[in-house]
C-alpha cells in the first residue's frame, strides 16, 4: 500500500508507524518522504510457512517476563526461522514495481511497523528493528524479512510480555521510504516530555541522520520554545555524526571541529519547525513525538508517534486556567477507577469532580483567586501534603497563571454561626455508629427484591441517603474535635515540655476505632487456624496455587479443624468482608468475593505470632498511651500554674481518645453501602447477559451510571464502548498520576523545603513518631507480601485494606499520604513510626535493604 492509501483507520493494515505516515503525508504543508508499507497480510503468510511457529509461539506465551534466558533461546529460533522463510514470487514482484514507481535507484528506510506499535496506550518505541540507507530490490527485500523477524528480538518479546500484548495477535507491517540525506536531524516533543506542559515544546537537534540521537549515543542542541518564542537554547558539543555509507547503510563521522558548537538550527527554524509539530498535533489529536530532518532551509517530517506517558489533562469548556488537585492523592487510592467507580463516587460526593486517566480532581483556581480562599487552601491542603502545598505555591509564585479576584468577588458564601462544640461523651459515637449501622441494615432489606429500572431508581435515590450518613454535620463535628485536640496537644505540649508529636503516644489503642480493630481481629482469625496443622498446610496450597475463587472455603471445612477454620474466616467477612484494596471504586473486588485476598497474610500471622497476639497488642498500646498520659500530665504539673496546664491537657486527652476511632468510620460505612449496591448492580447485570445485552456481568463497571440506567430501560448496549472503555481503563492503569496538574498539561510534584534532615536523608511527612530501623519490604500488592516481624513495609499508598499488615510490621513508609490519612491514623493507634509523603519511595528503596524511619522527624535513611 502506497502512502497515498493509507490513513489512520489502516494500523490493522500497515501497523502504527505506517497509519501514522499515511496520515502525515495527508496533511497540507508536512512533506513526507515518498514511500509504500509492506502489509500484515504478507507477514502472517511468511509466519505461516515458518517450520512448527504454532509450537514455538505456545511456549513463548507462557514464559515470565523475568525469564530472559528462556525469552532469549525461544525469540532467537522463532527470528532465525521467520528470517529463512523465503519471500513469494508475487510479493517480491509487487515490492519491485512500487520501488520502480518511486525510484528504484534511490536509498530507502525499511522500518519495522507493529500493530501494536506508536499506539496512544504504548509507543513500544525501538523495540523492532529499522534499517537506513538500503539500495537495490534485493537489498530491500532481505532487510523486510529482517524486520518481519524483528517481531520477535528478546526486548520485543519482553515488553509485549510485561503490557500484556498477545504474541499471536500482534503482527507486523513494513515500511519503505525514501531516504532523505540531511544536513541536521533529531526529534520534537509537542509537549515537555518532564513536566507535561502542552503550551511548552522541546527540539532536539544534532547533525547528519538522527539515528545516534534517537538511539541515545550523542547528545544534540535542546531548544525549548513556548508561544512561538524559543526561551531556553543548549548548544551541545557535537562530536560525531551518523552519515550514509557509500556501500549501504550508515558509518560513525566525526564533526568538523569548528561544527561541534555551531547551533544546528536557527531560533527562526526552531520556531517554524514547532509550528510544523502543533499542525501536526492538531491533526492526530494529541502531543507528538516526531522526528524530523532538515535539508537546507527545508524540514521533512519522517516518523510520529503519540507521547503515550503524559498524563491526561481534564476536559474544561471555557478558555480559563485551571488548577486540577488529585483526589486519589487525598483518598489514598492513586490507581485508576473504572467508569462505573467513577461516576458513584462524584454521585457520592458534594464536590464537583473533573476526570482525566481514569482519576478524579478538583478545580482549587476559584479558590486560589482569592486572598482569603488562597490562605485557607494552602493551609488545609498544604498543612496535610506539604508536596501538594508547594506545588500549589510554585502556580501561585508565577503571578501570571490565574485571575486574581478581590476579597469582594469572592463566591464564597459567608460563614454562619459556629456549630455547637460536641461533648466529650463515648454515648456520641456510639450512637452515630448505631444510626448508620441502622441505615446500611435498612437499606440490605429495602434493595434485595428489586430489579430492571426500580433497582436503578432506588439506587439512585439510596445515595441521598448515604451522603446524609456519611456527611452528618455531628460526625463531622466529632471528627474536627478530634483533628483540633491532637494538634492543640502537639502544640502545647511542645511549647511546655519540648514533647513532639505527643498526641501519637496517647492515641494508641483508641476505642471504636473500626479499621484498627480490623486488623487486629485478623490475628484472632489466625488464632482459629493455627492449632490446625492440615488447614495451615492446605492454605499454603491455595496460596502457591495462585487460587482466587471462594470455593477454597467449603474444600476447607473437609479437613480436621476445617470448620471452626472455615467459620472464623466467614465471621470475618461478615464484619469487614466489604473491604478491598482501592475500596472508593464499587467495581474492585471485595475480600466477600475473593477472600483467598486474606490468606497471605492469615499465614503470617500464624508464622509470626502467637496465640492471644491481637488482645495482647491492643492491652499493651493501651497501657503504653496511659503511661504517657501519666508521665506528662506528672511533668506539667511541676511547671509553673502547673495544675491549670495538666488540667487543659488532661480534657484534650480524654477529648482525643474519645473521638479519634470515629475517625475511620464515615468510611467504612461508605464502603459498606457501596458493597449492598454492587451486589445488586451485578444480579441485574447477570440479568443483561442472560438477555444478550452484556457479554459479560463486569461490563456494567465500563458504564457511567446514567449510562446503565438507560441500558436497563432499553435493553441495549454500545458493545463497541464497552470495548474502548476497557481499552482506555488498561493504558490508564499504566500512567502515574500527579498530584497537581494545570490546564496546560503540566504535573507539578513540589518539594520538601527543609534543611534538617541528614544529607542523603528520604525527605517526607512525620505522621506517627518514634524512630525504627529494619528490613524494608516494598510491597505494590497486598496480596504478594511477605513480611516477617520487624519489616518496614514500604509502598505505594495504604488504604485501611492494607491494616492487616500493620500488625507484622515495625515501621511504615508511603509515597502518598497526610496527617490524616488512613496510614497515619493507623500508624499512630499502633505505635509504628511512620513517614508518608516519600517521592519515589517504592523506586528508591530497594527491596530487602535496611533504613532507618525517622517517624517523629520526617525522613528515612537507607543504611544498608
Amino acid at each position: 500500500m502506497d502512502f497515498a492509501q493509507i490513513n489512520a483507520t489502516n494500523v490493522a493494515d500497515v501497523g502504527g508507524k505506517g497509519a501514522h505516515l499515511g496520515e502525515l503525508s495527508r496533511i497540507p504543508g508536512i512533506r513526507v518522504p515518498d514511500g509504500f508499507c509492506v502489509t500484515t497480510d504478507a507477514f502472517r503468510r511468511i509466519v505461516a510457512e515458518a517450520p512448527s511457529i504454532e509450537t514455538r509461539l505456545d511456549l513463548l506465551s507462557r514464559v515470565e517476563p523475568d525469564d530472559r534466558a528462556a525469552i532469549r533461546t525461544l525469540s532467537a529460533d522463532i527470528r532465525s526461522s521467520v528470517e529463512g522463510v523465503a519471500v513469494p514470487d508475487d510479493l517480491a514482484a509487487a515490492i519491485g514495481e512500487a520501488l520502480t514507481r518511486i525510484d528504484e535507484h534511490a536509498s530507502y528506510a525499511v522500518r519495522s511497523s507493529a500493530t501494536a506499535e506508536d499506539l496512544p496506550t504504548a509507543s513500544f518505541a525501538g523495540q523492532q528493528d529499522s534499517y537506513l540507507n538500503i539500495t537495490g530490490q534485493e537489498a530491500v527485500l532481505r532487510h523486510v524479512r529482517r524486520c518481519w523477524a524483528s517481531l520477535f528480538t528478546e526486548r520485543a518479546v519482553t515488553y509485549r510480555l510485561r503490557n500484556g500484548f498477545d504474541h499471536r495477535k500482534t503482527d507486523m507491517a513494513v515500511v519503505v521510504q525514501q531516504m532523505v540525506f540531511p544536513d541536521a536531524a533529531g526529534v520534537l516533543f509537542t509537549a515537555d516530555p518532564v513536566t507535561s506542559n502542552r503550551r511548552t515544546a522541546t527540539v532536539e537537534a544534532c547533525w547528519g541522520l538522527g539515528e545516534t540521537l534517537v538511539s541515545g549515543q550523542v547528545r544534540g542542541d535542546v531548544y525549548t520554545v513556548r508561544d512561538d518564542q524559543v526561551v531556553s537554547t543548549a548548544i551541545a558539543a557535537k562530536t560525531r555524526s551518523s552519515q550514509a555509507s557509500p556501500g549501504g547503510g550508515t558509518r560513525d563521522a566525526p564533526v568538523e571541529p569548528r561544527s561541534r558548537t555551531q547551533p544546528t538550527l536557527t531560533e527562526s527554524q526552531v520556531v517554524r519547525l514547532v509550528r510544523l509539530g502543533r499542525r501536526v498535533e492538531a491533526h492526530l489529536g494529541r502531543p507528538q513525538d516526531i522526528e524530523w530532518c532538515r535539508v537546507g532551509d527545508d524540514f521533512h517530517i519522517v516518523q510520529s508517534r503519540p507521547i503515550t506517558t503524559l498524563f491526561p489533562v481534564p476536559a474544561s469548556d471555557d478558555q480559563e486556567n485551571h488548577v486540577y488537585v488529585s483526589v486519589g492523592h487525598q483518598q489514598m487510592m492513586t490507581d485508576a477507577m473504572k467508569p462505573l467507580g467513577l461516576s458513584l463516587w462524584q454521585m457520592t460526593t458534594p464536590r464537583p469532580m473533573h476526570e482525566a486517566g481514569g482519576r478524579l480532581f478538583v478545580d482549587v483556581a476559584p479558590a486560589l483567586a482569592t486572598p482569603t480562599g488562597r490562605a485557607n487552601l494552602l493551609k488545609a491542603l498544604g498543612g496535610s501534603d506539604p508536596l501538594l502545598g508547594d506545588a500549589l505555591r510554585t502556580v501561585l509564585d508565577r503571578g501570571d497563571f490565574l485571575r486574581a479576584l478581590p476579597e469582594e468577588d469572592s463566591t464564597t458564601a459567608p460563614a454562619g454561626d459556629a456549630p455547637d462544640p460536641v461533648e466529650t461523651d463515648p454515648e456520641v459515637v456510639s450512637d452515630l455508629i448505631r444510626r448508620n449501622e441502622a441505615s446500611v441494615a435498612a437499606l440490605q432489606h429495602e434493595i434485595r427484591n428489586l430489579s430492571g429500572p426500580a433497582l436503578l431508581d432506588f439506587v439512585r435515590a439510596d445515595i441521598a441517603e448515604l451522603r446524609r450518613v456519611l456527611f452528618d454535620p455531628r460526625g463531622l463535628r466529632v471528627i474536627t474535635a478530634a483533628m483540633e485536640a491532637s494538634q492543640w496537644l502537639n502544640e502545647h505540649l511542645e511549647e511546655w515540655l519540648g514533647e513532639r508529636n505527643a498526641a501519637d503516644a496517647l492515641t494508641q489503642s483508641v476505642p471504636r476505632n473500626v479499621t484498627s480493630e480490623m486488623g487486629l481481629a485478623l490475628l484472632d482469625v489466625a488464632d482459629a487456624i493455627r492449632p490446625h496443622a492440615d488447614v495451615v498446610a492446605f492454605l499454603h496450597r491455595v496460596v502457591d496455587e495462585g487460587r482466587e475463587d471462594d470455593g477454597f472455603l467449603d474444600e476447607m471445612a473437609g479437613l480436621a479443624g476445617g470448620p471452626e477454620a472455615r467459620d472464623a474466616v466467614r465471621d470475618y467477612l461478615g464484619t469487614y468482608g466489604m473491604r478491598c484494596v482501592g475500596e472508593i471504586d464499587i467495581t474492585r473486588t471485595r475480600w466477600s468475593e475473593q477472600p483467598a485476598a486474606l490468606v497471605p497474610a492469615i499465614l503470617g500471622n500464624i508464622r509470626n505470632f502467637a496465640p492471644g497476639e491481637g488482645e495482647r497488642r491492643f492491652e499493651r498500646g493501651l497501657r503504653e498511651s496511659r503511661r504517657r498520659e501519666r508521665e506528662l500530665l506528672v511533668r506539667l504539673c511541676a511547671l509553673p500554674d502547673g495544675e491549670r496546664r495538666a488540667e487543659e491537657a488532661k480534657r484534650m486527652i480524654d477529648r482525643v481518645r474519645t473521638f479519634s476511632g470515629y475517625r475511620e468510620y464515615p468510611k467504612y460505612g461508605m464502603v459498606s453501602r457501596y458493597f449492598v449496591y454492587k451486589q445488586a448492580l451485578l444480579r441485574e447485570a447477570g440479568r443483561l447477559v442472560r438477555s444478550g445485552v452484556l457479554r459479560e456481568e463486569e461490563d456494567v463497571f465500563f458504564l457511567r451510571f446514567q449510562e446503565l440506567e438507560e441500558a436497563v430501560r432499553t435493553n441495549d448496549v454500545d458493545a463497541g464502548l464497552v470495548a474502548r472503555r476497557r481499552e482506555a481503563f488498561r493504558s490508564y492503569e499504566a500512567l502515574t498520576p500527579p498530584r497537581l496538574i494545570t490546564s496546560d498539561g503540566e504535573a507539578i510534584t513540589g518539594r520538601y523545603r527543609r534543611d534538617d534532615a541528614p544529607s542523603g536523608a528520604l525527605a517526607g511527612l512525620p505522621v506517627s513518631a518514634g524512630a525504627v530501623e529494619g528490613r524494608a519490604r516494598v510491597v505494590t500488592d497486598m496480596a504478594q507480601a511477605d513480611l516477617e516481624a520487624g519489616d518496614i513495609l514500604v509502598t505505594a499508598y495504604t488504604d485501611p485494606s492494607w491494616t492487616p499488615l500493620f500488625v507484622t510490621v515495625a515501621g511504615l513508609v508511603t509515597e502518598v499520604g497526610g496527617l490524616m490519612t488512613h496510614g497515619a491514623v493507623i500508624a499512630r493507634e499502633y505505635g509504628l513510626p511512620a513517614v508518608v509523603g516519600v517521592d519515589q519511595a517504592t523506586r528508591r528503596i530497594r527491596d530487602g535493604q535496611r533504613i532507618r524511619v525517622h517517624g517523629t522527624d520526617g525522613y528515612v535513611q537507607i543504611l544498608a
